[in-house]
């Protein structure tokens, strides 16, 4: 029992302290993380990001999915597939406010 409260507490840890950089954003850069959204990421999951050649990026969709994995696939890609690594231009916090921003719905 005290493991699994253990567990759940650092859990919950690792969740918040995701949060908390995912707002730290500042506005500027929160309206380029849109205009990248708006711009490129419509290229391969549809105008409206219910997806096409990539998965619908809606919050129903993206429901179930950790946070974590889903940031990793922004910053790294999707090996053998067309879904390129954006490492290059965007941080680990960029990643998880556009994970947040997703699950909220644009």
């Amino acid at each position: 029992m005290k493991r699994l409260l253990i567990t759940f507490a650092l859990g919950a840890t690792v969740t918040f302290a995701g949060t908390a950089l995912a707002a730290d954003i500042s506005a500027a850069r929160q309206g380029e993380l849109k205009d990248i959204l708006e711009g490129t990421c419509i290229t391969c999951h549809g105008a409206d990001l219910s997806g096409g050649v990539g998965p619908s990026l809606h919050p129903d969709a993206l429901k179930d999915k950790d946070d974590g994995m889903l940031a990793q696939t922004i910053l790294n890609g999707r090996p053998d597939t067309p879904m390129p690594p954006f490492g290059g231009m965007l941080s680990a916090d960029d990643a998880a406010w556009i994970v947040k921003h997703l699950k909220g719905g644009m």
